[in-house]
């Protein structure tokens, strides 16, 4: 949909946004046209993706799940490889892409993670009584609010990455390849 700018191609203001990654992210390629709007957005979202108090295995959780329900082939292909290395297994990952019942995930921290994401994710307005109960016995209040902007900047990419048609990192797929995911 735009060109993917390349790092020798890229605005001066863009050129540190492209040391040390190699091949670089389609979002940052495609951030690089509006500098300025780079330079906001990557901080935020590495402080959103990135180590917290919230482990690894559930943001992917949140992620794989949201990037599914609102269909962004980017972000589920991309995620789920690495929800892989966070410790995720296929048979999960599978679920949360909605291919299969969520029948495994029978931890009730996990379920109530997941019934959270899908209703800010789904929903319109507040979230039902029962799901806010059921996640506030497995979170507190700080992790509630980073687990839901996690659930908000999820779906903000996923819009962004869809309507631009980002293409997945031959990597990334190469991985669901091995795991037999498509």
């Amino acid at each position: 949909m735009v060109q993917l700018i390349e790092s020798q191609q890229a605005p001066l203001l863009a050129r540190p946004f492209y040391a040390g990654a190699s091949p670089t992210s389609p979002i940052t390629a495609s951030l690089a046209h509006v500098p300025e709007m780079l330079e906001v957005t990557l901080p935020f979202i590495g402080k959103i993706l990135g180590p917290s108090a919230i482990g690894e295995r559930t943001k992917e959780i949140v992620i794989v799940r949201v990037s599914a329900l609102l269909e962004c082939r980017y972000c589920v292909q991309t995620h789920t490889a690495i929800a892989l290395d966070s410790g995720l297994e296929r048979d999960e990952l599978l679920a949360l892409r909605g291919e299969t019942p969520l029948d495994g995930f029978e931890d009730p921290r996990e379920r109530a993670l997941i019934a959270w994401s899908d209703a800010v994710a789904l929903g319109r307005g507040a979230v039902e009584p029962a799901v806010k109960d059921a996640l506030h016995e497995h979170f507190e209040d700080p992790d509630v609010v980073e687990l839901t902007l996690l659930v908000g900047a999820t779906m903000m990419l996923n819009r962004y990455c869809s309507a631009l048609e980002l293409p997945t990192g031959e990597a990334a797929l190469a991985r669901l390849r091995r795991e037999g995911i498509e």
